[in-house]
């Protein structure tokens, strides 16, 4: 099995949902984004989203585009980014890393280049945002044949007749957005959430992870009780955001603020007490 596999199912056999983290590549800078990606998973997170950096990240809220913007500032290439992860491999072959973000970059990397760097690399997964099942063509022979899987997003407003379609390409799993509009500006009902995972799973046996405007630890507590993982992103951007100097510069311990909120994050993840399907 893949890496995003065999993580879940270890989640199941604990009994709990897991957290997902996102974080910029290369934000606020390349050494900075090392120190963070580095500390993620001893910090408690469970899969780790990273984002390519895209001057156009048009899902996105002010946080996340202020981030991506930050990192291409600071030199941010799709190459540097899949050396992150090598890196990364280096020290932890065991946690899922998912690149998040936008086809363009990939387009001009080349498909088959892009998928067989980011296999050697030690990527597992793709979520392309701006990639609809109909359109997906392009990259998805060269993932599958090299192991990576493609996570697609659904929504509130995906229905019965959408879902199917959505999910019948999906693998390691589905990407529930919790909100319709762009990330980090407001959170979901939690009652309305489980009602949209018990809709998913009645279309997939995949895992299903909820993102879109989870902030605190009790957030994320209620997010994994009922589905498989909760995707925190913009609540850590906003850190690194909160802790720069005039001149945009990391101040001292940026890294450990970021890696704290995710220790909390992870404990309230992992007090959930509620075994998840």
């Amino acid at each position: 099995m893949s890496r995003i596999a065999d993580r879940f199912e270890a989640l199941k056999a604990e009994g709990r949902g897991g957290l997902v983290t996102f974080v910029t590549a290369g934000d606020p800078d390349l050494d900075t984004s090392r120190e963070i990606l580095f500390g993620l998973a001893a910090a408690g997170a469970d899969l780790i989203e990273l984002g390519m950096p895209f001057s156009d990240p048009m899902a996105d809220g002010p946080a996340i585009q202020a981030g991506s913007l930050r990192a291409l500032k600071g030199g941010m290439t799709l190459k540097k980014t899949l050396a992150l992860v090598a890196e990364f491999r280096k020290r932890d072959n065991e946690t899922p890393v998912v690149l998040m973000g936008y086809y363009n970059p990939i387009y001009i990397y080349g498909t088959d280049a892009f998928t067989a760097d980011a296999k050697a690399a030690g990527v597992d997964g793709l979520i392309i945002v701006d990639l609809p099942p109909e359109e997906v063509h392009e990259i998805e022979g060269p993932a599958r044949a090299a192991g990576i899987d493609i996570i697609y997003l659904t929504a509130p407003t995906s229905d019965d007749a959408r879902l199917p379609v959505v999910v019948a390409r999906a693998s390691g799993f589905v990407y529930y957005v919790s909100i319709t509009g762009i990330t980090g500006t407001r959170s979901a009902a939690i009652g309305d959430i489980q009602s949209a995972v018990e809709r998913i799973r009645r279309h997939t046996d995949l895992p299903i992870g909820v993102g879109f405007g989870i902030k605190t630890p009790e957030q994320a507590a209620e997010i994994a009780s009922v589905a498989n993982a909760a995707v925190v992103g913009s609540a850590l951007v906003d850190i690194i955001a909160a802790n720069l100097d005039a001149k945009g510069k990391p101040k001292t311990g940026l890294a450990g603020k970021l890696l704290g909120l995710v220790a909390d994050l992870a404990a309230g993840v992992r007090g959930t007490g509620k075994e998840v399907a």
